[in-house]
This record gives C-alpha cells, sequence and structure tokens, in this order.
C-alpha cells in the first residue's frame, strides 16, 4: 500500500512539474494563454476538486507558434480538434490547448485576455479566464455523462455581484434562451440570492420570451440541441431531416468537424454494433 501511494505522489509531483514548465515555456514565448478548467474554477468560487489534466485558453492563431516554441523542450503537440482543442503531452500527461468550444460557439478571442484576471497557479503568475465567459463556455454543456449546470450556478452565487451581464448577454446572442434557463435554473438554486442577476437582465428575456412566443414559428427545420451534446441529438439529425446548428452557415462547424467530433464519442463504435 505505501508502495502504490508514493507512486502515486510521484505522479502527481510529475504532472505538476510538467504544467509549471509549460505555464513557464509560454511566457518566456511571449504566447498568450490563460488558465481555465478547474484551477479558474476555484479561482472563483473556492471550490477545488482533482483535475488529471491543465486547461490553457488560447488563440487560435497562436497554435503553430506554440509548437514551434516548445519544440526545444521536447514536448509534443497535437492539434486534436481542429475546430476547438489541441494538446501538448508529456509521456501519459497532457495540457488541453483551447480555442473554442467543442460546438464551435465560445471561441476565444481578444475580449477574453482584456477581461481576464491575475493569479498563481503552482506558483507562477497567470491569466486567469474571465468568469462570463467561463459561464458562457460551460453554458452549452449539457450531457447524459456530464452537465456544467451546478457550475455556473456556483459562478453566479459568487461573482454575480461584480460580473458584466451586459457583455455576457452579448456573448450568449443569439442564444439568449440558453442563458435564460440558466438563470432560472439558479433562482430555484439560490432563492435568497436570485437577486444577484440583475432585473433589467431577467425582464429583457422575459420580454424576448413573449415576443417570440406571439411570433410565427420559425421556418428553419434546425435542431439547436446538437450545440448543447453532441450524442443526444443525433437521431434528429440522422433519422428526422432536422438541420445541425453547429455546421456553416451560419455555424462554425464544417461537416469533416462535426463527424470527427461524433467519432470521439467513448462506445460509439460498440454502440452502432
Amino acid at each position: 500500500m505505501q508502495t502504490l501511494l508514493q507512486n502515486a505522489a510521484d505522479e502527481k509531483d510529475n504532472a505538476a512539474a510538467f504544467y509549471r514548465d509549460v505555464l513557464q515555456s509560454l511566457a518566456k514565448a511571449k504566447i498568450p494563454f490563460m488558465v481555465g478548467g478547474a484551477y479558474a474554477f476555484s479561482h472563483f468560487t473556492g471550490i477545488t476538486r482533482p483535475t488529471k489534466d491543465l486547461d490553457l485558453f488560447i488563440l487560435r492563431n497562436d497554435f503553430d507558434h506554440l509548437t514551434e516554441s516548445l519544440k526545444p523542450y521536447g514536448y509534443a503537440t497535437e492539434l486534436t480538434y481542429p475546430h476547438w482543442l489541441g494538446k501538448i503531452y508529456s509521456g501519459e500527461h497532457f495540457v488541453d490547448l483551447i480555442f473554442s468550444s467543442g460546438n464551435g460557439i465560445a471561441e476565444v478571442d481578444g475580449a477574453w485576455f482584456q477581461h481576464a484576471v491575475s493569479d498563481e497557479v503552482l506558483g507562477e503568475p497567470v491569466l486567469i479566464c474571465p468568469v462570463e465567459e467561463t459561464i458562457w463556455s460551460k453554458a452549452f454543456i449539457m450531457e447524459r455523462e456530464r452537465f456544467d449546470g451546478a457550475d455556473i450556478a456556483h459562478l453566479i452565487r459568487t461573482s454575480g455581484a461584480d460580473m458584466d451581464w451586459k457583455r455576457l448577454l452579448e456573448r450568449f446572442d443569439p442564444h439568449w434562451r440558453l442563458l435564460f434557463s440558466h438563470l432560472v435554473l439558479f433562482g430555484f438554486v439560490y432563492p435568497d440570492h436570485h437577486n444577484l442577476v440583475p432585473h433589467w437582465l431577467m425582464n429583457t428575456l422575459m420580454d424576448r420570451l413573449r415576443a417570440e412566443m406571439e411570433s410565427a414559428p420559425a421556418a428553419d427545420h434546425v435542431c439547436q440541441g446538437t450545440l448543447l451534446s453532441r450524442e443526444q441529438y443525433l437521431p434528429d439529425i440522422e433519422r428526422w431531416g432536422y438541420r445541425d446548428a453547429r455546421l456553416l452557415p451560419p455555424g462554425t462547424m464544417t461537416v469533416q468537424d462535426a463527424e470527427s467530433w461524433t467519432d470521439a464519442i467513448p462506445n460509439r463504435s460498440e454502440k452502432n454494433e
């Protein structure tokens, strides 16, 4: 048992050393990045939880420069999914390089960096992803095995009083219904904190909902469920003739992007047998 515990501790130390070296290397190369994931969530909420990797948010145009900058350090990089994700490897450990979301919506742009906040991760000075963009990207995660609604509720509870709600609304357009759903859920979870969400925002969203209800249904036979789950709305696309909202235009993903992201669903081949 002692040997197993020591091995686990050694692996944790090795991972931390790798993450720290990556942070230092990117800083030396002057490649802009932000830390997200569990570290950002802990920064805003104080809630800590185990994480198997480090999430770094970068601009898509910086990926090739980043790859060249890390070669002298012996680290391998991979453009895992060209529409949103790359990786840095060191043995069994890896760092995720995120430049959008899996549905192609929450693309990292200059405003992420403009509103990022300073902190330290593993003793290194870093920028942390803004809480508004963190909520924006998490709002779309509604898989059977993962739903980030609780994360959003915790982020609003701890940061709602200081958030830029106007910018958050602008981020969600035209997906304002999704924002509305999370804000309604927040009021259910924390009935004594519902006032953290500005009245003007809830009134704006309710007005939009009333106007939409009084208008004719959309002519476009589209399923926007694929923006929430890459698996659960596949029957709508494959059997029932709905257009996939992720695809160009007006989405951001190519057919190849969508196919590769679908093929990566765990046990996808077994489910189709």
